[in-house]
């Protein structure tokens, strides 16, 4: 009884995931067309500025290139906002990925990922030398060569209050 309890829960949970998954690549492909469009305005703009250059006032061309840069900070949210989806996008698979699911979303881990494709070009972090995934947090040493680390890698559930530095640096700032 507790099975069928059990099934029919879980098929209540996953009955609206195809039109999750669909919403969050929609929303993923939209997100990617407004950074593509933002970044032809801002090559226009670029290409306009280098033309007419000596021709412009200080203020216009503080004016011009403050333009580029509010162009590439939209990009920089769209792509912000793009990751966002991703990451919950996986959570979702993992979450629906077999039956011993909880009630809360699965905490993603390296073992998780390490199964999954990767992109050859995509940059890796941490200690584990692994693409981005799941909660990280960045080195607070501006000059750490590493920066970011996921936190199942460096013994962390949660963003700890303060500065946080990576071991390396630790030990580095002992050393001084």
């Amino acid at each position: 009884m507790a099975t069928a309890i059990y099934l029919e829960h879980y098929l209540d949970s996953i009955e609206n995931l195809p039109c999750e998954l669909q919403r969050n690549f929609t929303l993923m492909r939209e997100l990617d067309n407004r950074a593509e469009e933002k970044k032809c305005e801002i090559d226009k703009l670029a290409e306009e500025y280098i033309k007419n250059v000596r021709n412009l006032a200080p203020d216009q061309r503080v004016e011009h290139l403050q333009k580029i840069q509010n162009g590439f900070s939209k990009c920089k949210e769209y792509s912000d906002d793009k990751v966002q989806l991703a990451m919950q996008t996986y959570e979702m698979f993992l979450y629906f990925r077999s039956p011993e699911f909880s009630e809360s979303i699965l905490p993603v881990h390296p073992s998780d990922v390490l199964d999954m494709p990767v992109d050859p070009n995509e940059p890796t972090y941490c200690l584990c030398h692994q693409v981005s995934y799941g909660e990280m947090i960045g080195c607070d040493n501006p000059d750490c060569p590493v920066e970011w680390f996921h936190f199942a890698c460096v013994d962390l559930t949660t963003k700890p209050k303060g500065k946080w530095f990576c071991p390396r640096c630790t030990q580095d700032r002992k050393k001084k």
